[in-house]
């Protein structure tokens, strides 16, 4: 059986956390080494970017540039990227506006993501509507990171309870994160290490009913591993 190689670019270190402490030892399972890159938005002097992707130049020239060096046929890649604050000049954008559903617009997006990049190796993938989604998935388990903080937990429980965490809306005061950090306003500081943490303690499982785009990525992945390279 194959084995393939999976490299991941990631917005940002909680997603490339979240790959490294949790996607990666589940897709070796399925013959799928995976590794992560955080997207540079700071080449002028080399720095990784930590506050959101402002330009999709930034997105392409990453993968491009991965996508060249790495030639080789076991070779697969693939984004964690956030549909909240997507940059306005990425792929479709214009289009995908007047698309209501969300599952088909993240499609719509995917769709001209991939034929942007044009490299058959690559599985575009586009978090609905961001990371924070998945922590929505079971906000309980917040109490691991956030002991003290009862009431705040029960009313984001209270939230998502007959509610598809991948569809709580972008807005810039409603978005997934937003509403946690209304609630939790530490949890912006400590989110790199506390939201793998937490979606970690909720577990792959549930993300995947809760989250069904999600779900589907990671299926996606775990099928490459059963894959000929072509």
């Amino acid at each position: 059986m194959s084995i393939i190689r999976l490299h991941l670019i990631v917005e940002g270190q909680t997603e490339e956390t979240f790959v490294n402490t949790i996607l990666r030892p589940h897709l070796a399972h399925f013959n799928v080494m995976a590794d992560a890159h955080m997207i540079t938005t700071n080449r002028q002097f080399g720095r990784r970017g930590r506050g959101g992707i402002s330009n999709y130049a930034q997105i392409k020239q990453d993968l491009e540039q991965w996508v060249k060096q790495d030639q080789k046929r076991d070779a697969r890649f693939t984004t964690m990227i956030d549909l909240y604050a997507l940059p306005e000049n990425f792929p479709g954008y214009g289009e995908s506006r007047h698309v209501s559903d969300a599952y088909e617009r993240v499609q719509a997006l995917e769709n001209a993501f991939s034929k942007d990049i044009t490299d058959y190796r690559f599985v575009p993938y586009l978090q609905l509507h961001e990371f924070e989604a998945l922590i929505l998935a079971d906000p309980q388990k917040l109490d691991w990171e956030f002991l003290d903080h009862e009431r705040q937990i029960r009313n984001l429980v209270s939230l998502v309870t007959n509610q598809n965490p991948e569809l709580i809306d972008d807005g810039e005061e409603t978005a997934p994160s937003k509403r946690i950090e209304r609630e939790i306003p530490e949890y912006e500081g400590r989110k790199a290490s506390a939201g793998p943490l937490v979606a970690g303690k909720i577990g792959l499982e549930t993300l995947r009913q809760r989250c069904r785009h999600f779900g589907e990525w990671v299926g996606k992945l775990e099928a490459l591993g059963s894959q000929l390279p072509a």
